[in-house]
């Protein structure tokens, strides 16, 4: 293989938000994209731009964020894997490396992402998995969340539930599917409950602003109907709280098969 040859890679990187300033470089700040970067230029000698499908927020999980980055590397994506994961910090792993295309771009080519929201309802707080699930008490209806989620599914303009700071060409997006999950949990006092929500975009903070409109929804403050009036509001106002960061993780991006760079 030609040692000059700059080939284009997609990387799926999971990781614990909870020790870094989110996913974008910051000054002085420790995030994924800076560990990821700082890790490809001690691998190589170069400095490689790492490009993450989006930009996921201080504190917010990954178990399948994808990346896209040109360099030059004369190995397999494999031996990639296993190099990067050399120069990384436990919280970060790169568990897939593919040769894409060129040109992949991760947030460009995207067609599609699911994001899970952990809920712990009830129950005492635990000092080993509170950094992962926003802890409720009281009990929460999930018959009536269940029918709240149904109204968010579809194209809509999702503008109520876009946080300020992150402004859009569009605010449309179209949602597929808005699910809710109860785990069953050995101690009779406490429940887990995911929400997923898998749409062909997103905006700042749109997934933490639909679980805390949706919570209001549980726990009787609000009406399924309402739904609809804060969907035509177009007004962030109008919304629900923005849920914690700590039980965001995004679940998986999708791309079409044409991006990946097919073996020859």
């Amino acid at each position: 293989m030609n040692a000059n040859v700059t080939r284009s890679f997609k990387l799926t990187v999971a990781y614990d938000g909870t020790s870094f300033c989110g996913w974008q470089v910051q000054p002085n700040q420790p995030t994924i994209q800076g560990h990821l970067q700082d890790a490809l230029q001690r691998l190589t000698g170069d400095q490689v731009q790492v490009i993450g499908s989006g930009r996921t927020d201080a504190g917010v999980h990954a178990h399948a964020q994808v990346a896209s980055c040109s360099l030059v590397w004369r190995d397999t994506p494999q031996h990639l894997l296993r190099a990067i994961n050399t120069k990384l910090p436990e919280s970060i792993v790169v568990s897939g490396a593919e040769e894409a295309r060129e040109g992949f771009h991760a947030i460009r080519h995207a067609i599609g992402k699911r994001y899970r929201y952990q809920l712990k309802i009830g129950g005492v707080r635990d000092v080993f998995d509170y950094r992962y699930h926003w802890h409720l008490h009281g009990e929460l209806d999930m018959g009536q969340m269940r029918l709240a989620a149904k109204r968010l599914i579809g194209e809509h303009d999702f503008k109520s539930f876009q946080a300020a700071g992150a402004d859009r060409k569009t605010t449309v997006r179209t949602i597929r599917a808005c699910d809710l999950f109860v785990q069953a949990v050995e101690d009779d006092q406490t429940s887990i409950l995911l929400i997923e929500v898998e749409a062909d975009g997103f905006l700042y903070n749109m997934v933490r602003n639909i679980v805390g409109t949706l919570v209001e929804v549980g726990r009787g403050k609000r009406t399924v109907e309402w739904i609809d009036q804060v969907l035509v509001a177009r007004d962030r106002d109008v919304a629900g709280p923005t849920a914690p960061a700590c039980g965001l993780f995004l679940l998986r991006v999708d791309y079409p098969d044409s991006v990946l760079k097919t073996c020859e």
